[in-house]
């Protein structure tokens, strides 16, 4: 790509953000679109949205979005510091060192537009020259302020996680432990059986238990309300907002019978849901139950000591909030789960192989010749400065950008299909799936040429992986600039929710289909931190090779550190809160950049005629690991479980208040499932309630 190419880009996605960040500012300011724009806060006073953004506090955020929220926040500051320092060094040390060199050409300013933007990278640099040891000492220093920002931001955030349990209320999930695999005997019900156990082995803690239900066929039931009850709500919508009287058709047919249809269907369907759930209390006990206990520090025993002698029997694990259940996982045996975990394995690599071949056909857009040879109707018009620059330099991107929005909903089914017990397990399971499909889909396959059988071979040879690093990252710097440049239009179009806006634009032509506006969305994480961290690989990998790449992808951090906290307080409510528990991920990512930067630094100095650099390199890697099993063994704990020290000092605290009377005679029905509760519809269908399955 030459520079001109790379500007009409810039412009193209300056231009895009600065449009859409005005119709935000335009739009927020109508009432119709408050529900849009303003879910959580639909009543709060209007102001500015970035001086709002900058003045809250972190205190602000916790309390809006919950500690997962904090976390999330303190990825863009991290990011920031990091790139700030990155930006320092590329841009205003080894930008110039590289554009100055003379190894792929004699210096020429006066056609600078026209100059690849390979000439802004290392491969200008002369071999053997001592200018190199300018990137070797970068690749140091990088390394050790990204280092101390980690472990930094993990003390910060571990100590924010106890903070956040220490000052936090009661909540059923610490006094919580959920058991399978229930041994029944004949003649024996799973209550009976599970109150027989706690009682006899638990004694001094155990307070009560709830066990779990079959309740697929209710559940399906239930939706079929729902579904009713939407359509119910929006014909009666339509009716009151129509000015003209309903009109029948020949005198037969018209919106009042669709309305008393509908409301004879409600009917129906909630009596059949009435009379299942009455047979689903007394019958289709499923080997699981929610135990309960009267301390912290007993139910942290119930799950961290073996229960029984055969280890397939009595498990135990943590409870989750009872608004974050995922109950359909409870239809599911065990053979189901291990079946559904092997074909996820299968369907992820079946997604992966497919989306190689999208990746192939973008990398053939950024050559003007394969899109000439591929589509030779177009070739005048591809004679065209303005529209080469567009197909080489900005269509490829927003390709990629488009396809991959579709991943992570594709991503969280796959989660959802192995049967996880809440819905902040299958969000974190799909982050992991994410991160590494966008790790290997856009990062490694744009990066590594040839065919899926030629990437993996290149990774079963690591004596060679350094070098041929070393020579295909730098001929993808211009895609990857490119593609974090339209990165600025993607995350802008987050302040517009345009999915959400077409949605309700849509309702208001149609007046068919209503919006739900009783509830906020919820953020999803699972698909915006793969993201976040997969520029933070950018960022690093390319960092000696193509500094140029570290001011757009600094830009990025910037935007979206105002955006998503704008977000977290106006769109964005808290489904759950993990306590912190997405900053693991972080971190293990951004080890990875790292190593991943240092095998790339190694290649490129052995390529340049500078063995002693690729020598005095080698025990970085090992270094940035040796900094990680650190980290791991001093914080990870934390975030798996709470301390004795701390649970028996919570609860000391609070064993004497009179509030906790109250919260055990609530956490007895605390984790009722919601299907088996009472529902009552048709008489008050004229307003649009919450949800029947909240954790569904």
């Amino acid at each position: 790509m030459i520079l001109s190419a790379l500007a009409t880009s810039v412009g193209l996605n300056l231009a895009l953000t600065v449009l859409l960040a005005a119709a935000y500012k335009l739009l927020r300011r109508r009432p119709a679109y408050v529900e849009v724009y303003a879910p959580r806060r639909p009543y709060a006073p209007l102001e500015p949205w970035l001086p709002a953004a900058w003045r809250r506090s972190e205190e602000d955020v916790h309390a809006a979005a919950g500690l997962d929220g904090v976390v999330f926040v303190r990825i863009f500051v991290f990011s920031i510091r990091v790139f700030a320092a990155a930006a320092v060094l590329g841009v205003g040390v080894l930008l110039p060192v590289n554009f100055l060199g003379d190894q792929l050409r004699a210096i020429d300013f006066s056609d600078l537009p026209n100059k690849s933007i390979e000439l802004f990278s290392v491969s200008n640099v002369q071999d053997g020259s001592n200018k190199l040891w300018l990137h070797f000492s970068a690749v140091y220093i990088i390394t050790g302020i990204t280092c101390y920002l980690l472990y930094h931001e993990y003390k910060y955030i571990s100590c924010k996680r106890l903070e956040y349990f220490m000052t936090s209320k009661p909540l059923p999930q610490h006094f919580t432990v959920l058991v399978r695999a229930i041994p029944v005997s004949d003649g024996v019900s799973v209550s009976d059986a599970v109150d027989k156990f706690f009682r006899e082995y638990h004694s001094s803690t155990y307070l009560s238990h709830t066990v779990v239900h079959e309740t697929g066929k209710l559940r399906r039931l239930l939706n079929d309300a729902e579904n009713i009850c939407t359509k119910l709500t929006n014909l009666k919508y339509v009716h009151r907002s129509s000015q003209d009287a309903p009109r029948k058709f020949l005198g037969l047919f018209g919106r009042n019978d669709l309305l008393g249809k509908y409301q004879k269907r409600l009917e129906d369907v909630e009596e059949n849901v009435r009379l299942e759930q009455s047979d689903a209390t007394r019958r289709q006990e499923i080997p699981a139950a929610f135990v309960s206990f009267r301390s912290r520090y007993g139910a942290a025993n119930a799950i961290y000591i073996r229960q029984s002698d055969n280890p397939t029997e009595w498990q135990t694990e943590h409870a989750p909030d009872p608004h974050d259940v995922y109950w359909p996982f409870f239809s599911t045996s065990f053979m189901e789960r291990w079946i559904a975990k092997f074909v996820v394995f299968v369907a992820s690599v079946l997604l992966i192989l497919v989306f190689l071949l999208v990746v192939a056909f973008v990398q053939g857009l950024t050559f003007l010749e394969q899109v000439e040879k591929w589509l030779p109707f177009l070739r005048k018009i591809l004679e065209i400065a303005v529209v080469s620059q567009l197909v080489t330099g900005y269509l490829p991107s927003v390709i990629l950008h488009v396809l991959s929005s579709y991943v992570p909903s594709i991503m969280k089914l796959f989660s959802t299909m192995q049967g996880f017990v809440s819905v902040s397990g299958i969000e974190r399971s799909a982050c992991n799936k994410m991160l590494r499909f966008t790790i290997w889909t856009v990062f490694f396959a744009n990066v590594l040429t040839g065919s899926a059988l030629v990437q993996f071979e290149i990774f079963l040879n690591p004596k060679e992986l350094p070098s041929k690093l070393a020579v295909l990252v730098p001929a993808q710097a211009s895609f990857f600039i490119a593609y974090v440049v339209t990165s600025w239009t993607s995350i802008t179009s987050e302040l517009t929710q345009t999915a959400a806006l077409f949605c309700h634009l849509w309702g208001k032509c149609a007046k068919c289909c209503r919006r739900d506006a009783s509830k906020a969305p919820s953020m999803p994480y699972h698909s915006e931190i793969p993201r976040i961290l997969l520029f933070g690989l950018l960022g690093l990998t390319y960092f000696i090779v193509a500094p140029l790449i570290l001011p757009f992808v600094l830009v990025y951090f910037c935007l979206g550190y105002f955006i998503f906290r704008n977000q977290l307080f106006n769109v964005y409510a808290p489904k759950y809160d993990t306590g912190g528990k997405f900053w693991p991920i972080v971190h293990n990512t951004t080890i990875f950049s790292l190593v991943v930067l240092h095998i790339i630094a190694i290649g490129v100095f052995g390529l340049k005629k500078l063995p002693l650099a690729s020598s005095l390199l080698l025990p970085l890697p090992v270094l940035t690991l040796l900094f990680n099993e650190f980290c791991r063994n001093r914080f990870v704990p934390i975030f798996e479980a709470y301390s004795t020290e701390s649970l028996i000092k919570k609860d000391r605290e609070e064993q004497s208040k009179p509030e906790m009377l109250e919260f055990f005679s609530n956490l007895v029905t605390a984790y009722r499932d919601p299907a088996l509760k009472p529902i009552q519809r048709a008489s008050n269908s004229d307003e649009r309630t919450a949800p029947l399955l909240a954790s569904v």
